[in-house]
């Protein structure tokens, strides 16, 4: 009988994969048979890896395993966005969306089940953190969903903006990038993926020495001290100023720019004087300011701006240089949008109990 001490060959970078059939005894260009296997061409079972022998796909299957999160259930928004609740080999819960036409396609990853950081607008955060996901859960998500959405030989963008911190989990997040970009599986490129965090400094110090460079997001949503602190708890151990401190000394690549997100929530951080505060704040960082005005849910304390406050805050910004956009809400109506994502059930229910509910629906 196979036991669950067989490691997962998915978690493994290149060269990982390499060692691991050199100390079986084969060459190593059977390591790079198998990446291309798994992550470009999105085969699981080794009995399907037709250019490997059959004495070695044997032992392959006694050796290792292939795990892949399980799609439990997909539901489409009337303007094409999808969300997928993904159940991992332990029974825990996460959720990924794909974005059509953003103007590309668009892939938003979660990096943990749940998230510590507690932002005071965003669903996620109210679960806490059950655990951080590996390397191969992270990138296994894109495997997912370039196979339910027959996206294998598709471009497509990456957002690390679903469930979790990004940089919370950085080493499991690292390594999944750098096996979605490797040549001998998907090739994503660094510069078609989008990492977003809250600013945990040492992290975020750490990203800035790293020869795979994500473009970075800073969710900032805030213009002082004490606002970002009740809004972004984190603010309180990491505060604002040095995290901009952080941001000027980033190392931001020719043509390109920080983006600063910034949930607008009616009467809190909406009015003129935040808008030009917060152009002073960004004074001598290349940025550019995604507004998103919020996405209400019920257990979220605030209200979403209107549309003319919105507009009014952006010309703010625009007038004195800020490069600036309004990012339109997607899949709101399957609460997929910004700040939405939650599998509150599993607080409740055991992963079986849940598993069977939601076969049922």
């Amino acid at each position: 009988m196979l036991t669950e001490c067989r490691h997962d060959i998915a978690e493994m970078e290149l060269a990982e994969l390499e060692q691991a059939l050199e100390t079986l005894g084969r060459p190593r260009f059977h390591g790079r048979q198998l990446f291309q296997w798994i992550h470009k061409r999105g085969v699981t079972d080794f009995g399907e890896m037709t250019d490997l022998g059959r004495e070695l796909r044997s032992t392959l299957a006694a050796e290792f395993r292939i795990i892949t999160p399980e799609v439990i259930r997909r539901e489409r928004s009337i303007d094409g966005t999808m969300k997928f609740l993904l159940r991992l080999e332990d029974g825990q819960l996460i959720e990924s969306v794909f974005i059509p036409d953003t103007p590309s396609n668009t892939f938003c990853l979660s990096t943990q089940v749940g998230c510590a950081m507690r932002c005071g607008f965003c669903l996620t955060g109210k679960m806490g953190i059950i655990r951080n996901l590996t390397a191969g859960e992270i990138a296994g998500q894109v495997r997912v969903l370039t196979r339910e959405l027959d996206m294998l030989h598709s471009r497509f963008n990456v957002v690390l903006m679903g469930m979790g911190e990004p940089l919370h989990n950085y080493d499991a997040t690292m390594k999944a990038l750098r096996i979605l970009a490797d040549g001998h599986g998907l090739s994503v490129n660094p510069r078609r993926v989008t990492l977003s965090t809250v600013g945990v400094l040492p992290a975020l110090e750490r990203l800035a020495t790293e020869p795979l460079m994500p473009n970075l997001a800073i969710s900032l949503h805030a213009t002082t001290e004490d606002q970002r602190d009740l809004l972004v708890p984190i603010n309180r151990k990491y505060g604002l100023k040095e995290l901009l401190d952080a941001c000027r000394s980033f190392p931001v690549k020719r043509r390109e720019r920080i983006t600063f997100e910034y949930v607008m929530l009616k009467d809190v951080n909406d009015t003129d004087e935040d808008a030009r505060r917060l152009v002073r704040l960004l004074n001598g960082i290349r940025a550019k300011v995604n507004l998103l005005p919020l996405n209400e849910a019920a257990g979220i304390p605030h209200e979403r701006p209107s549309d003319a406050r919105v507009n009014r805050f952006a010309q703010i910004l625009a007038e004195r240089g800020i490069v600036v956009s309004v990012r339109k809400s997607r899949g709101r109506d399957i609460r997929a949008a910004c700040g939405q994502l939650i599998t509150e059930s599993t607080r409740q229910k055991s992963p079986g109990q849940l598993l069977a509910s939601l076969m049922s629906v």
